[in-house]
C-alpha cells in the first residue's frame, strides 16, 4: 500500500473488457512528507475519489480480481481509500 495524490482521471477509447465502465485515475505516488515519489501512476478508483484528494493505493492483485471479478484484468493499481487530512 501507498499513499498518493489525485492528478485527475482520465479515458481510454479502446481497452480491456474487464475495465469497461471502470473509471481510471491518474494518481502521483507520495513519499516522505509528501513529496513525490517516482513517475504517475494509473489506479482504477470504486471510491469516488476526486482531483487533489490523497488516496491510498495497491497493487494487490487478488484485490483487483475481486473488485473487477475478472481474473485476467490489465490492472496494476487501485484505489482502496480516500484520506481524511487535518487542514494545515
Amino acid at each position: 500500500m501507498q499513499t498518493a495524490r489525485v492528478l485527475g482521471s482520465t479515458r481510454a477509447t479502446i481497452k480491456h473488457a474487464s475495465l469497461t465502465g471502470e473509471r481510471l485515475l491518474i494518481v502521483q505516488p507520495l513519499g516522505a512528507h509528501a513529496s513525490a515519489d517516482g513517475p504517475p501512476l494509473l489506479a482504477i478508483d470504486h471510491l469516488g475519489a476526486r482531483k487533489g484528494d490523497q488516496v491510498m493505493i495497491t497493487s494487490d492483485g487478488a484485490h483487483t480480481k475481486e473488485l473487477l471479478q475478472h481474473d485476467r484484468a490489465p490492472v496494476r493499481w487501485s484505489v482502496i481509500g480516500l484520506l481524511d487530512l487535518p487542514a494545515d
